[in-house]
C-alpha cells in the first residue's frame, strides 16, 4: 500500500472515532464509508486507544480482504468493546480517549540481523499460534531488536527463544502510525454514523 496523505489519514481518524462513538453508545457498527481510493483498498490495521497517557484498548486486523475503511471501523470499536484486557469504553471516557491508527504495510520473513527495532513491527507463527507487536512498542519500551523478537514469542504464547526453531516463522512489517493529537483534531466528535 502507497504512503497515506494528510486527509486520508484524518478520514481515517474520523472513521475511527465515528465507529467507537456508536460502539459506546450501542449502536450499530458503522457501515458507509469515504469513497476514497485507498481507504477502499484491502490493508491491515491497528487502532490504540489511549486516556491520560494510558493504554485503554488495542485491536488489529492483519491483511484480508475488508477496505481499510472497514478495517479501521472494525478495529476501533473492538478496541472499545472488546479488548479482553480491559472493561469495555464507558460513555463517560469518550472524550478522554486518544486514537491511534497503524497501517500496516505487507509482511515479509525476516531473521534476526534484518530487524530494526522502532522501525519494524512483527510477526512470530508457530502452528495455531500468533503474536503481534507494533513498531512503536519497541520504541516505547527502549527494546532492541532481539528483546523485541523474544517479547513477541511471548505474545504468541510461545518460549522467548521460539524465534530459534525452525517451526517458527518470524515476518516484520512497517506501519503507519498516526493519532488524533497529530492533527490536533477537535475534540472527539463523531464525524460519521
Amino acid at each position: 500500500m502507497s504512503s497515506l496523505a494528510e486527509r486520508e489519514k484524518q478520514l481515517l481518524l474520523q472513521i475511527a472515532r465515528s465507529a467507537l462513538t456508536l460502539g459506546v453508545e450501542g449502536k450499530p457498527p458503522l457501515q458507509e464509508f469515504p469513497a476514497e481510493g485507498i481507504l477502499e483498498q484491502p490493508a491491515g490495521a491497528f487502532v490504540t486507544l489511549h486516556r491520560r497517557g494510558r493504554l485503554r484498548g488495542c485491536v488489529g486486523q492483519l491483511l484480508g480482504r475488508a477496505a481499510l475503511a472497514a478495517v479501521v471501523a472494525h478495529c476501533a470499536r473492538a478496541a472499545a468493546l472488546d479488548d479482553s484486557r480491559f472493561e469495555p469504553v464507558g460513555l463517560a471516557e469518550v472524550s478522554e480517549i486518544e486514537i491511534e491508527v497503524s497501517v500496516l504495510a505487507a509482511f515479509q520473513d525476516v531473521t534476526l540481523d534484518a530487524i530494526v527495532a522502532g522501525k519494524h513491527g512483527l510477526v512470530v507463527s508457530q502452528g495455531r499460534l500468533r503474536g503481534v507487536l507494533l513498531p512503536q512498542v519497541a520504541s516505547q519500551f527502549n527494546w532492541g531488536a532481539q528483546r523485541f523478537l523474544e517479547e513477541t514469542c511471548v505474545k504468541a504464547g510461545l518460549e522467548r527463544a521460539a524465534w530459534k526453531d525452525p517451526a517458527t516463522r518470524v515476518q516484520a512489517f512497517t506501519a503507519e502510525v498516526f493519532s488524533e493529537a497529530a492533527f490536533a483534531l477537535p475534540p472527539r466528535k463523531a464525524q460519521f454514523g
